[in-house]
């Protein structure tokens, strides 16, 4: 019992350290990536709490330590790649976070982590394909420099 106690104040103390500010900036809808429907569909259903500024927030997000782990995620997934600016991005940045996205789709993303509490976020093999397509242009492959 006294073990419990000690846990409790521990987590009750964890709740004062700091951690990083939970924002959601202001989207201009100029700036916001353009693509098909159903892509966008996956896009705001699966990406966009880590990858643009309009996060949905969950409870969790505010109580430690999850909070550290969401808010680090979010901010290392923004600054990785944000459906919100994309428009800002130079042709050469684009082509470069769709091979990335290409990549990834079917190995890391959505984050284990994420897909734990949100099973709603995971990708079928269609999603994936239907990504995969819009990332390569309609190819349905990337082209890679070998240097």
């Amino acid at each position: 019992m006294q073990y419990l106690g000690l846990l409790a104040i521990i987590l009750a103390a964890m709740q004062f350290i700091p951690s990083y500010e939970k924002s959601n900036p202001p989207v201009d809808p100029a700036k916001e990536i353009k693509a098909p429907k159903e892509v966008m569909k996956v896009f705001k259903r699966s990406c966009y709490d880590c990858h643009s500024n309009q996060t949905n927030w969950p409870w969790y997000s505010d109580v430690a330590p999850m909070k550290w782990v969401v808010r680090r995620d979010v901010i290392e997934g923004r600054k990785a790649l944000n459906f919100s600016i994309w428009q800002e991005y130079s042709d050469e940045q684009k082509k470069e976070l769709k091979k990335q996205i290409y990549r990834s789709v079917v190995i890391a993303m959505p984050l284990p982590q994420y897909l734990w509490l949100h099973p709603e976020a995971k990708l079928t093999k269609s999603q994936k394909d239907l990504i995969r397509n819009w990332a390569s242009d309609g190819k349905g492959y990337i082209d890679v420099d070998i240097r």
